[in-house]
């Protein structure tokens, strides 16, 4: 059966079906293709696809009898994009109005919001993201309306909020006076004390559906009353929720500025450090050693650049102490071969513009094949999907995008898609005649 594709009210003007098993083949063409692993594109590029399923991938893959073909002519075919770090649900304030926007916005609104924000996502290519901070579990509701077709958006892989210290850059109470909340917030909103009530928070999230787990190791640049570089977790409440995240099977990113902060996650065997602003060699070569990925998320910095004189001037120290250190340690990182991911802290600079990353980690000596890896198979083995997504592969889901030219001679191609498939669904095409 033939369904067609909604976008608030009207039909994408690209495509209009959703895949049975039974369901007639597609063929993507282009001029070239990458699959998501190799080291060169091949040219032809043509993929086949059947039932939600990449059927078959090659230069010269066979066109069946009865296919829809789909023609893009100068374009590079590639597998979806993925994003690490991403606040779908979160506006684009800056300074005071974010806290006020916060505070103003009902549930019904803020998941509103983040419909709209998820749909320009997925547009850009991004058909998978991990959501690493929204208010009551707005972002698992998200994922959970996505995938039940009531709205398009990426695939996303929900934290359910963060799990910080009291006062620390998780705690949404920051910068309030006291007693306007009532009582202080406790593991139940995830704010812990202690290696048990870390625990608990973990035990929390996973009841109500987080995919990952998210911790603020350090200090924050948005926060309003903490120093970015602070510690603000103990090693035992580290310990303990990375132990008991893993004992359930859930993956754990860890916001983290500051050093001794990322170390005490790394040592407790974090999977991902987020940010990452102020590491040094130990730790790049802790994180090495361990396999523990880096997400620089770039663009959260591009953002801050271009909204300086728009924050408070607290915001505004932090934001300059991180962007004087973060592009050497990345490139330290590179250096050091550490494992890196794409994500980008969505939220703080536009939604849609995620591409920019691209740019930014080959800016800084990233090769544009690693970058591109970076957002495909790289977050696929990150997010534990590398048997069902990240390469174009035959069996695998068939997340498709396309981007024009060669992105390998010209990364900014990233930033300028011109097809999105998910699950051999159509939701962009610009070049449909």
């Amino acid at each position: 059966m033939v369904r067609q594709v909604f976008v608030f009210g009207a039909i994408t003007a690209q495509a209009a079906f959703a895949q049975a098993p039974t369901a007639r083949i597609v063929v993507i063409e282009a001029a070239r293709l990458w699959d998501g692993k190799s080291e060169s594109i091949v040219s032809p590029g043509v993929v086949t696809v059947r039932g939600g399923k990449i059927e078959r991938v090659g230069p010269y893959a066979s066109f069946p009898k009865g296919a829809q073909s789909i023609d893009l002519g100068d374009a590079t075919i590639l597998p979806g994009f993925m994003d690490a770090h991403t606040h779908i649900t979160s506006g684009s304030e800056v300074g005071a109005s974010r806290s006020m926007a916060r505070l103003q916005r009902t549930q019904a609104e803020t998941a509103l919001e983040g419909a709209a924000n998820a749909r320009i996502t997925l547009m850009a290519g991004f058909t998978t993201v991990r959501d690493l901070g929204a208010p009551d579990f707005t972002d698992t509701g998200l994922r959970n309306a996505i995938a039940r077709g009531l709205v398009p958006g990426p695939r996303i892989l929900a934290s359910g909020g963060g799990i910080g210290s009291t006062g620390g850059h998780c705690d949404p109470t920051n910068s309030f006076r006291y007693g306007l909340f009532g009582e202080e917030i406790g593991p139940l909103r995830g704010i812990v004390n202690g290696a048990d009530e870390a625990r608990q928070a973990v035990r929390m999230k996973v009841k109500y559906g987080a995919d990952v787990i998210k911790t603020c190791a350090t200090g924050g640049v948005l926060s309003m009353n903490d120093d970015v570089q602070s510690s603000q977790m103990t090693q035992a409440e580290l310990d303990a929720l990375i132990d008991e995240a893993h004992t359930r099977g859930k993956k754990v990113a860890a916001h983290a500025h500051g050093l001794q902060g990322a170390k005490r996650a790394i040592q407790a065997g974090v999977d991902s450090i987020e940010h990452g602003s102020f590491l040094d060699e130990e730790a790049l070569d802790m994180m090495k050693a361990k396999g523990v990925y880096y997400i620089p998320t770039l663009m959260a910095y591009v953002g801050l650049r271009e909204n300086m004189d728009r924050y408070e001037p607290m915001q505004q120290r932090k934001a300059k102490m991180a962007l004087s250190s973060i592009n050497e340690t990345v490139a330290k990182a590179l250096r050091k071969g550490v494992k890196i991911g794409l994500g980008t802290d969505a939220g703080v600079y536009p939604h849609g513009r995620n591409g920019g990353e691209f740019a930014e980690l080959v800016k800084l000596g990233m090769k544009p094949v690693d970058a591109l890896r970076a957002a495909t198979s790289g977050d696929a083995e990150l997010f534990g999907l590398s048997d069902t997504l990240g390469t174009l592969e035959a069996a695998k889901i068939a997340d498709i995008v396309a981007v024009p030219g060669d992105p390998l001679a010209d990364i900014r191609a990233c930033e300028r898609v011109v097809f999105v498939m998910k699950e051999g669904v159509v939701y962009r095409n610009d070049r449909a005649k």
